[in-house]
C-alpha cells in the first residue's frame, strides 16, 4: 500500500518524510551496494505550493548553488560533467569520473531520444490540453538495465524514470515516478529540478503551476546519515518570491543568456571582479538574474573572493534566495 505524505511547500513535506522515519513506522532495513538503508517502500508525495519548492529545515544546509546549476544543466539538455562538478566537487563519488554524466536528465529528456520531450510535450498540450499521453521518458532499459551478473551498467544510473504531465483546471499537474529516491542526499534537489521545470512548460502554455506529486518506490535514507535527518528542525522560511515562468519564444531568449553567463562562473581565467560587473550589469528577468547572483556568489567564493560575495548578493531580490545562501555560507563560517 501507499504511504502517503502532504505538504503545502517542499520543506512541509520534507519535515513529514523525516517525522515518518524518526516515527519507524513502515521503516525497515534493506541493504544497498553502498551500505545499509533505512527504506519506505511505496510512497506518495505531494506538495501542493511547488513554487515553494525550497527544503530549508535540513540540517546541514543544502546547496543552493548546486540545485540552482542543475537548473541551469538540466534544461539546456546537457550531461558534461565539468560544469555541474565545479559547484558540487563531490558528485564524482556517487556518478563517476568520466566527461559526461551517464543518466543525466536534461540531455535524457531533451537529446537522447532524438527528440525534445519538453517541447513536444509543450506542442501537444498547447494543441490538446486534455491529452493525457504525455510521458516524458528518463529511463532507457537498453542502457540502464543491470548487467546479466546483476552488476549496474553504470556508476550514474538515473533514479528518475518518467514525469507524467496534464492539464486540469487551467494548471499544469506534474507527476514525477522514480525507483530509487534519497531523502537526504536527493530528495530536496529533486524538489527544485522538478517544480522548476513543472513552472517553466507552465509558463510556455500560459498556464499555472498545479500540484506536484512523486511517487518513490524506494524512499530511503542511508544509515550514516540517519541521525543529521532525524535531528532536523523546522526552520522559518523567506518565501520564494521568484516567477520563472516566460512564453516559449520569450524563454528561449532568455535562457540562452543565462546559459551563457552561467558558464562564465566556472572559468577560471574570468576575474571575481568580471563576475560582479556581469552580475550588476545583467538585465534578465529578475527569476533569472538571481539565479545568476547566486551562481557568480558562489563563483566569487570559490575564487576564494569571500568579500564580494555580499556585492554581488545585494543585486539579488529574492529573500529566499538570500536565506538559503547565507545558510549554504554557514556550513563555511563554522569550518573557520
Amino acid at each position: 500500500m501507499f504511504r502517503v505524505i502532504n505538504g503545502r511547500t517542499a520543506d512541509d513535506a520534507w519535515q513529514e518524510v523525516a517525522c515518518a522515519f524518526r516515527n519507524g513506522d513502515g521503516v525497515s532495513v534493506q541493504a544497498s551496494r553502498n551500505g545499509p538503508t533505512r527504506e519506505i517502500l511505496h510512497a506518495a508525495i505531494s506538495v501542493s505550493d511547488p513554487r515553494q519548492r525550497w527544503v530549508v529545515s535540513r540540517n546541514p544546509p543544502i546547496n543552493i548553488a548546486f540545485a540552482l546549476a542543475e537548473i541551469v544543466w538540466i534544461m539546456a539538455g546537457r550531461n558534461d560533467s565539468v560544469f555541474l562538478n565545479y559547484f558540487n566537487r563531490g558528485l564524482p563519488k556517487y556518478c563517476g569520473n568520466g566527461p559526461i554524466y551517464h543518466g543525466a536528465y536534461g540531455h535524457r529528456l531533451r537529446k537522447q531520444l532524438k527528440v525534445d520531450q519538453l517541447v513536444r510535450a509543450y506542442q501537444v498540450l498547447k494543441k490538446n490540453p486534455e491529452s493525457r499521453q504525455v510521458v516524458l521518458q528518463v529511463w532507457d532499459g537498453t542502457v540502464d538495465l543491470p548487467k546479466a551478473d546483476g552488476q549496474p551498467s553504470s556508476e550514474d544510473i538515473p533514479c528518475n524514470v518518467v514525469a507524467m504531465v496534464k492539464v486540469r483546471d487551467d494548471a499544469l499537474e506534474w507527476t514525477q515516478i522514480m525507483r530509487s529516491n534519497d531523502v537526504f542526499r536527493g530528495l530536496p534537489y529533486n524538489f527544485v529540478q522538478f517544480t522548476t521545470m513543472q513552472e517553466i512548460v507552465a509558463g510556455w502554455l500560459g498556464l499555472s503551476p498545479g500540484t506536484y506529486n512523486q511517487l518513490s518506490d524506494s524512499l530511503h535514507v542511508y544509515e550514516q546519515d540517519l541521525n543529521q535527518m532525524e535531528s532536523a528542525q523546522p526552520v522559518p522560511m523567506n518565501k520564494n518570491t521568484d516567477l520563472f515562468a516566460l512564453s516559449k519564444n520569450e524563454f528561449d531568449l532568455v535562457f540562452g543568456e543565462l546559459e551563457k553567463q552561467s558558464n562564465a562562473v566556472i572559468d577560471q581565467t574570468i576575474s571575481t571582479e568580471s563576475l560582479v560587473e556581469q552580475v550588476k550589469k545583467c538585465n534578465l528577468p529578475a527569476a533569472y538574474r538571481n539565479v545568476l547572483c547566486v551562481l557568480c556568489a558562489e563563483g566569487a567564493r570559490k575564487r576564494k573572493h569571500v568579500n564580494r560575495i555580499h556585492e554581488i548578493m545585494a543585486c539579488c531580490t529574492n529573500p529566499g534566495y538570500l536565506h538559503l545562501y547565507d545558510r549554504w555560507l554557514s556550513r563555511f563560517r563554522s569550518d573557520s
